[in-house]
């Protein structure tokens, strides 16, 4: 008999970076065990150096939208995951039995902005981008202690 699969939201500030790659990862590597939405508390546009550094890895995000928490807040997630402090603290109440995790990860068009070329630029992305996928691999068993 099939397990229903567990309904997750990444959550992050902008939802154009960080939660996309998780969201990506996690469609990528876990399908068969998550439902996987991601959003933000505002909407920046899907980070183009994500995209590329996503694909460089195999994981395809350029078709993925830059979504608003309120686009999906009804949705009855079983975890809401803030990848950044910011949505850690304005994360808002989700209806329903959903459970929070924080598991921080680096800004990397912060990282980035004193990057002295693309190609060093692209290097913050890859280390976040490596970092997400090594989470992505944990769950949903990571989620069952606390996050």
């Amino acid at each position: 008999m099939p397990t229903k699969k567990i309904k997750l939201l990444f959550l992050c500030t902008g939802n154009s970076c960080r939660s996309q790659m998780a969201e990506g990862w996690t469609r990528h590597l876990k399908e068969d065990v998550i439902e996987v939405w991601s959003a933000g508390i505002e909407t920046h546009g899907l980070n183009l150096h994500a995209v590329r550094v996503m694909a460089e890895a195999g994981v395809d995000i350029s078709g993925h939208k830059s979504k608003n928490v309120s686009d999906v807040v009804f949705i009855p997630f079983d975890w809401v995951v803030t990848v950044c402090d910011h949505a850690r603290e304005t994360c808002p109440l989700f209806p329903g039995k959903a459970r929070l995790a924080h598991v921080g990860f680096d800004d990397p068009p912060r990282l980035a902005q004193d990057a002295r070329s693309e190609e060093e630029a692209l290097q913050y992305y890859r280390r976040v981008r490596d970092e997400i996928r090594a989470f992505v691999k944990t769950l949903p068993e990571s989620l069952t202690t606390d996050a």
